[in-house]
Parts: C-alpha cells; structure tokens; sequence
C-alpha cells in the first residue's frame, strides 16, 4: 500500500509541476527561435542519459572494443544515421549489445 501511495504522490507533484507551464505556453504564441530551439531537447536529454552510461560503464572511462556498452551505442547509433527508423535501430543495438557482451564477457 505504501508503494501505490507513493507512486501516486510522485504522479500528483509531477502533474502539478508541469500542468500549470503547459496551460499557460498552449495560450501564448511563441516565437519561431524557440520552436525550433526545442526541437532539439528531446535529443539532448537523451545523449545527456546514454553518453555517460556508454563511456563510463564502470565509473571511469572506458574506450576499449571491450566495452559493450559503447559498441552497442555506436552500432545504434550507424543504424539509426543509415535507416532512420527508430524500432529497428533499438532491436538491432539492444541485440549487437546483447550478442557483444555475451561474446567477449564485458
């Protein structure tokens, strides 16, 4: 019960944190810059989650052919550059990281 109520609490604080921003940008029109400048956030919050897990797996830098997580996120990343479809670049990376990491043990 208090996992459900927590979960809840955290749902309730993060609605009401960004409902009111929401409401007021869905009134006001914003200038082109802008629009174009947020475009790139969804990306940018991504690379800041995924870079520091591919090149520090272990807490320290690790640019070895070892690292899986690194060549996992290299192959994804050629992958999505070379199709532009985000289903298979998330297959084939998770299954070249899979297969890498079973191979040579990282």
């Amino acid at each position: 019960m208090n996992e459900a109520l927590l979960v809840l609490g955290m749902a309730l604080v993060t609605f009401l944190i960004r409902y009111p921003m929401l409401a007021i940008v869905g009134r006001l029109q914003l200038p082109d810059w802008l629009i174009r400048a947020l475009r790139y956030v969804p990306v940018a919050v991504l690379t800041a989650i995924i870079m520091p897990i591919m090149l520090l797996p272990n807490g320290e830098l690790d640019l070895r052919p070892s690292n899986a997580f690194l060549v996992g996120g290299i192959a994804a990343g050629i992958i999505a550059w070379r199709t532009k479809n985000l289903l298979l670049t998330i297959v084939l990376g998770m299954a070249i990281f899979l297969l890498w990491r079973a191979l040579i043990g990282g």
